[in-house]
């Protein structure tokens, strides 16, 4: 069987150029592999097809040789500047190696371009900000100063004097690697001129010393959405530090801390308020003023012969739920006060207040009845 035109194997024109021809295979090598092509036996051919296509192609002589005289630059002898063996096999590891990083990038970490890191991405940043529980309930817009790496904007970014490209590394011909044979073994590391980018700057700008990023504070307006919580992360995309040479900027996380209150006590959506109330008055019952986080005033009942402890609600009067959903509530708890620096008249009155007293206790009354029961069990 005939064997096809290479450029026709690779879908390229005749007039392609060497990146397109590169391109045109890597993609063919990606469809064809026969990892990725169980169910089709003519997939593994289709692909030795191609790798022997891209083979004689990517050679600047080879190329020559079988633009002029076609398969019959490689059979009978012919030479054509082929470099020992037959196209395809000689160098197969060769070829593919143009294409590993590609069909496996994304079981490496990622890497594509023939092995070539991609513009080291910017570092995130991490911001604390602290905020009243009056700013967390009610939200607000906060402006915050960032100390940051921003894009030089002398060489926009790109490191090199007067916005100039950069150029391809001489060391790793813009693989951003090198390998070296040990034996039965190829070593590939990171190439040591370009630190795996793939490119140099000849001329590096003098506003940035060739990083493409300057240190500067930054100011961000930061909407704090009504309902935070200490522990609340807020992402801002873009807003980290900006790459090197044209890298991507990194991302900015504000982590939100409430300040603790004077008055109030947060447990999630629900706030505690803990009201002293004089004895006279939990004894009497009556109504009391309370205030609410949203600074207004709430009038609650006290029932008669309420006890420290006891707890009311007020519902929809504690914080509002971060993302939608209505409002926690507000729990009241009264801690009935003693009087104390009493005067004598106070006093007398009070022991008179006793006197009278012995059945409107019912709590110690049955607790000092427990007691003595407990002492009589003793004694028997």
């Amino acid at each position: 069987m005939a064997k096809r035109d290479f450029y026709e194997v690779l879908g390229v024109s005749k007039g392609a150029s060497a990146d397109e021809i590169k391109k045109a295979y890597r993609k063919k090598a990606k469809e064809l592999h026969p990892d990725r092509n169980a169910d089709n036996p003519a997939a593994e051919g289709q692909f030795k097809e191609a790798n022997e296509a891209y083979e004689i192609l990517k050679d600047a002589e080879k190329k020559a040789a079988y633009d002029r005289f076609g398969h019959q630059a490689f059979e009978g002898g012919m030479g054509g500047g082929q470099r020992g063996g037959h196209p395809g096999q000689g160098d197969f590891a060769s070829a593919f190696s143009d294409v590993f990083d590609d069909l496996f990038g994304d079981f490496m970490g990622g890497r594509g371009g023939g092995g070539r890191q991609r513009a080291a991405r910017g570092a995130d940043l991490r911001y604390n900000l602290r905020v009243t529980l009056e700013d967390a309930f009610s939200g607000m817009q906060k402006t915050i100063n960032v100390p940051t790496s921003v894009q030089c904007e002398k060489c926009t970014g790109s490191g090199a004097e007067g916005g100039a490209e950069p150029t391809t590394c001489p060391t790793c011909s813009g693989m951003g690697k090198v390998r070296a044979q040990q034996g039965f073994f190829t070593v590939e590391r990171t190439c040591p001129t370009c630190s795996g980018l793939g490119q140099i700057i000849k001329n590096p700008c003098d506003g940035c010393s060739g990083q493409g990023r300057v240190e500067k504070d930054r100011s961000l307006s930061v909407n704090i959405p009504a309902g935070v919580e200490t522990g609340t992360r807020i992402r801002l995309a873009g807003e980290g530090e900006a790459g090197m040479r044209g890298g991507p900027t990194g991302d900015l996380y504000i982590f939100i801390e409430v300040s603790q209150h004077r008055i109030f006590e947060r447990e999630g959506p629900n706030l505690y308020c803990r009201i002293p109330v004089s004895m006279t008055s939990a004894a009497l019952g009556g109504d009391i003023e309370v205030p609410t986080i949203d600074g207004g005033r709430s009038r609650v009942k006290i029932p008669s012969g309420s006890q420290s402890g006891r707890q009311m609600r007020l519902r929809g009067k504690g914080m509002p739920a971060l993302r939608g959903g209505g409002s926690g509530d507000m729990m009241i708890e009264l801690s009935v006060e003693t009087p104390v620096n009493l005067t004598s008249r106070q006093k007398e009155l009070l022991r008179e207040f006793e006197d009278l007293s012995s059945d409107n206790n019912p709590e110690s009354s049955s607790f000092f009845k427990s007691v003595k029961n407990f002492w009589d069990s003793m004694k028997g």
